[in-house]
Formats: structure tokens, C-alpha cells, sequence
């Protein structure tokens, strides 16, 4: 069960134990180790509302994004979603538009209200606004239909002008717009005002005069941070690195309530794909800032101060299905079709109802989790008694659109156990269990008719990254002649 939420200003939520310090984030004694977000929260954009920070990430064709709460920068939960359907193409619908969808959003809170904008790279710039980060969120907005767009950030000035910052599909020069208060349109076609050759992912503030704007450059497998300042939101700017190619980078700045600064960056990581870490922040008496451990990226460090203990707790991976409601850890491959899944078809299980595809890029219902960390190893129980002929249910890992899988297949009236390569041994039971294990890059999958007693597979696994995501794992359910497979649990062990 996740943790009860309240947002800020409200009670604070229930004291969570303290977990045992893995390799990475919170250590225990006062510090941290980088990454802080072992998983692909890539492009991450983070606020403070009071004492509560939020975070959000690009999910490109994965629904829906994912909205997490942390007291104190390191330790972080998922607490809801943004949208649950990607409705500005059919391509999510079709499954066709791996790649696409949400890139780089920004999450801002102004006035009362939460507000998330994102580019699509075909469709345009569209936003939602909730009075909870945890949601619910309004519809979609289309605030213009557009090709080419991405990495869009608004700005509401002291004078209650509002902006909203963007970059060009291939990264280039950075376009500043008017925009109505409510966000909900723009008003004029935009003005250049910084041309690089790998511009992209804009935030723009304002601090004591100066208009900032903090930016990647140099691509996002090798890139580093670039800030810009000028005292007219239209400049001219100037521009200095903050951090060198190579380092994280295309994130957030932060300030806490004591007047710390903060910096949480991606950092292309292999086949867990970008990964987050926190850097400190501080300001010169130029006030031009420096990143890191003068102007280095750190390992380790000092934890921010946020006046308030806060124990290690690393961000939930399992989940029993014992909620009427889909936990907010979960992400379907494209849009869902919502009458072929239930969670109170059968208390305590997850029902996947079998729709026709032609393998599992094309499945609908797939349902996705991030991996986290170097090492992990991921259980799931199906029940299959409810399986129809030519139907394929089970466990795979996913990279990109590519899926390396162990399941089950009926044909003939007689179910077994089915892999990738080729089918397997004949299964008498209604019960069958899945393992998959993760070592760096390379991973395994197993089988089990008892729960206990495992069978390798021999399928040699390499994860990887691919359709700007890391790899996956996955629990599917597809089939011409429906049929049904009920999913137990999935419980996924971190290193020890």
C-alpha cells in the first residue's frame, strides 16, 4: 500500500519507517549518493510548494505521467499521474507512436494552481492544471497545434505578465512567447532570443533583477548546462557553462524555503536510460551560479537542509493489486483499452482480457514499470485457468519496442509454458510464476510451477535503451479469441 497523501499546507502524512541505504540516495548518516532517482525520470522538472517538493519526467508514449513527492530532494514516492490518456493522435491508440508523446514537461505552481506543460514532437503544446499534485487534473488543453516544438516552460513575471519559453524539434534556438494568464493560449507567433546549436530544454526565472535562463547544450548522451542571464526578458543574453559536457544535465533548479539552491539533472546511464541526480547550487557575488562541487558534478554529498528528519525510503516497485485503483507506478504501453483491464473483476488480482495483436509492440494493455539500479530481481504469480486458444500471457523485459519474454500459449486445448524462441514444457496447473533478474545490462528469465522451485529459461537478456527509454518490465495478455490471465502480485526486489 502506498503511503497516505495530503498536499501541502494540509496534515502531514504518516511517518514512514526508515528502510536499509542502498548504493545510491539516501545514506542514513546525513548524506546522499548520486543517483537519487536510479530509474529513467529523464528531462526532470521539479518545484517546492511550502515544505513539499514535486517532481515530473518525460514519458514520452507511456501513459500516464507520473507526478512524485519528496520532503527533502532524495527520498521520493509516486502520488498520481497527470493524464491517462495521450488523446492528440490515433497513434496512441494504434500503438504506433513509440518515441513520440510527451517530451520534457515543466510543472510550475502559480496562484494556487499546478500547472504541467509538454510539447508532443507532431502534435503540439498542451497543458493541465490541478489544485493537488496528486490530482485529480483537469482534461487536456491544446494551447497550439503545432509540429516541431518541444521542451516548453512557462513564466509569470512580477508585473503579472505571463510567458512560456520553448526550443525547436533537434534542439536550436530558444522562442519566447506571451501567453494568457491562465495558460491556456499564447498570444503572438514568438521572438528568437538565443540561437545555439543545441539549445533545448529552457527554464527561465527571475532572481534579484535578472532574467536566467538554464539550458542543456551539447546533446543528451554527452551534453553538459549552460546558463544565459539578462536583465530584459527579450535580452540580449549572456551565457555562461555551468557544467562541463559529460555531466548531468537538461533539469531543475530549486530553491528551498532557507534560500538553498538546488539542481536535479539527468545523466544518460545505459540500459536504465536517464537517470536523476542532485547537485548543489550556490551563487556568486556576481550572481552568476555554481554547480556542483565548483562547477563538478558530485557522488556524494551533504543532504539538503530541510529542518525536518526524513528516513530513507526508496520509491514503491511492488504491488499486490489489492487497490480498486491502478497504482500510479504503473504505465501502459501507449493507451489502454479500458474495458479489457479490472482490478474488482477479481478482488486482489489484476485482470488482463486478451485483444488481438500481432506480437507484443502491438498489445494493447501492456503494462510497464521502470527498472531501478544495477541489480534487482522482479516476482509475478499469473493464473491462467482463463486462457483462450492462440492467447499468450506473462513477464518480459522491454527495451524500446523490443520485448524478450516468458509466458504461456494455448493451442489445442493444452497450455504451455512459451518463450520467445520457442515453446516449452506442457503446464497442468492453473498457476505459474515468473522471475526475471537484472545484473547491469544483463538479465535473466524464469519459470516456476510451484512458486518455489525455478526453471532457467537460457534466454541471455540484454537490456537496453531504446525510443529515448530505458528498458522495462512488462506484464502482457493478447489473443484473436479473448480469454483472460489474472496477475497475483509482482514483487520486485533492489540490490541488498
Amino acid at each position: 500500500m502506498m503511503m497516505s497523501f495530503t498536499t501541502a499546507g494540509q496534515p502531514a502524512p504518516p511517518a514512514i519507517p526508515a528502510e536499509p541505504p542502498l548504493s545510491w540516495g539516501d545514506q542514513g548518516d546525513g548524506t546522499y549518493r548520486n543517483p537519487i532517482l536510479p530509474a529513467d525520470y529523464s528531462d526532470p522538472d521539479v518545484i517546492r510548494v511550502r515544505n513539499d517538493f514535486y517532481l515530473v519526467a518525460s514519458d514520452f508514449h507511456f501513459v500516464g505521467m507520473q507526478v512524485l513527492h519528496s520532503r527533502d530532494l532524495v527520498n521520493w514516492e509516486v502520488i498520481g499521474q497527470v493524464f491517462h490518456r495521450l488523446n492528440m493522435s490515433p497513434k496512441y491508440d494504434d500503438l504506433t507512436g513509440y518515441g513520440e508523446g510527451t517530451w520534457a514537461p515543466t510543472l510550475r505552481y502559480h496562484n494556487g494552481t499546478y500547472y504541467v506543460f509538454v510539447c508532443t514532437p507532431s502534435e503540439g503544446l498542451f497543458m493541465w492544471h490541478a489544485q493537488n499534485p496528486a490530482g485529480p487534473w483537469s482534461r487536456t488543453f491544446t494551447v497550439r497545434a503545432v509540429e516541431r516544438w518541444e521542451d516548453p516552460c512557462p513564466f509569470w513575471d512580477d508585473d503579472g505578465k505571463a510567458y512560456l519559453i520553448h526550443s525547436l524539434k533537434g534542439a536550436g534556438p530558444l522562442i519566447l512567447h506571451r501567453m494568457s494568464p491562465d495558460g491556456v493560449r499564447l498570444l503572438d507567433d514568438g521572438v528568437e532570443i538565443y540561437h545555439g546549436p543545441t539549445a533545448e530544454g529552457p527554464k527561465l526565472f527571475k532572481r534579484n533583477g535578472w532574467y536566467y535562463i538554464s539550458l542543456p547544450e551539447g546533446g543528451v548522451s554527452k551534453g553538459g548546462q549552460t546558463m544565459l542571464r539578462s536583465t530584459n526578458i527579450y535580452g540580449p543574453y549572456k551565457r555562461r557553462v555551468v557544467l562541463p559536457d559529460g555531466s548531468p544535465h537538461q533539469g531543475a533548479l530549486v530553491e528551498l524555503a532557507d534560500g538553498q539552491w538546488w539542481f536535479l539533472g539527468f545523466k544518460s546511464s545505459g540500459f536504465l536510460g536517464r537517470i536523476t541526480y542532485l547537485m548543489p547550487v550556490t551563487w556568486g557575488t556576481d550572481d552568476w551560479p555554481v554547480f556542483g562541487d565548483h562547477g563538478q558534478s558530485v557522488d556524494r554529498w551533504k543532504k539538503p537542509y530541510v529542518g525536518h528528519p526524513s528516513p530513507i525510503h526508496h520509491p514503491q516497485r511492488s504491488d499486490d493489486f489489492d487497490d480498486p485503483v491502478l497504482s500510479p507506478i504503473w504505465q501502459w504501453n501507449h493507451n489502454p483499452v479500458d474495458d479489457a483491464w479490472s482490478l474488482t473483476a477479481r478482488p486482489g488480482w489484476l485482470r488482463l482480457n486478451a485483444l488481438p495483436a500481432t506480437g507484443l509492440s502491438t498489445a494493447h494493455n501492456t503494462l510497464t514499470e521502470k527498472l531501478w539500479g544495477q541489480d534487482g530481481l522482479i516476482d509475478t504469480k499469473f493464473d491462467v485457468s482463463a486462457m483462450a486458444e492462440n492467447q499468450c500471457a506473462g513477464f518480459a523485459f522491454m527495451s524500446g519496442d523490443r520485448f524478450d519474454w516468458v509466458g504461456v500459449t494455448q493451442g489445442d486445448g493444452v497450455r504451455r509454458i512459451a518463450l520467445d524462441n520457442g515453446g516449452g514444457p506442457v503446464l497442468k496447473g492453473a498457476d505459474v510464476w515468473f522471475r526475471g533478474t537484472y545484473h547491469g545490462k544483463d538479465a535473466r528469465l524464469f519459470y516456476s510451477t510451484d512458486g518455489e522451485h525455478y526453471t532457467d529459461t537460457g534466454l541471455a537478456v540484454e537490456l537496453k535503451f531504446g525510443e529515448w527509454k530505458g528498458a522495462r518490465l512488462a506484464l502482457f495478455c493478447y489473443g484473436p479469441n479473448g480469454g483472460t490471465a489474472d496477475v497475483d502480485f509482482v514483487r520486485y526486489n533492489l540490490e541488498k
